[in-house]
């Protein structure tokens, strides 16, 4: 079971449409008893770093996330949900993260248009990354965002060149997460998916 983490955060009816439809089977859930239960957790996310993460405390949900990686089980964050893995953001202000991953989150601070909102393509920072076994180099994601993850190239696995490396794809032993929102990016962001489900066996 792979269970869509509800905290009144997103759409996520879009984002079980897409996981749907690459063949991993989701359920959107708060039920601490079914989380416990998953085997794998996604983590969607839209809007402010800081109003995510009251709703995320307020939701009660966290020490089960917490729990979940302890246990070596794969989460999934995509966007803003990427953001709340690391340690902090400085969006409007200095915010806790999860603190799952090394880095910040900072303000897209170049000479193009803010927020970054729209397609760009992928670059590969690890080019036999099993996330990449079914897409190329130069494919187009969609993204929209105004931060971006200053974090451990350690973890990098696909970037996008958007006034300065922006970080697309990470991965963390069980933690994967994806700045660009996988489930609005088209046959790239289903591949993507359906490598994420191989993994997952």
């Amino acid at each position: 079971m792979h269970v869509i983490l509800d905290y009144d955060v997103g759409n996520l009816q879009s984002v079980k449409q897409g996981f749907d439809r690459a063949g991993i089977d989701t359920v959107i859930s708060k039920d601490p008893e079914l989380i416990k239960k998953a085997y794998s957790l996604i983590l969607p996310g839209v809007g402010a770093f800081k109003d995510a993460m009251e709703a995320l405390k307020e939701s009660g949900l966290i020490p089960l996330i917490l729990d979940h990686v302890k246990s070596k089980k794969y989460l999934f964050g995509i966007c803003l949900g990427m953001q709340l893995l690391y340690e902090r953001s400085y969006e409007n202000g200095d915010f806790e993260g999860l603190a799952l991953l090394k880095g910040t989150i900072d303000y897209l601070n170049v000479d193009l248009k803010v927020p970054h909102m729209g397609w760009n393509d992928l670059s590969f920072y690890k080019e036999n990354h099993p996330l990449l076994k079914y897409i190329q180099k130069g494919d187009y994601v969609y993204f929209v965002h105004s931060y971006y993850v200053n974090g451990d190239y350690k973890d990098l696995v696909a970037y996008t060149n958007y006034g300065l490396k922006v970080p697309a794809i990470v991965q963390k032993d069980n933690i994967i997460a994806t700045q660009f929102h996988p489930e609005k990016s088209g046959q790239v962001g289903l591949n993507i998916l359906r490598a994420y489900k191989e993994i997952l066996i």
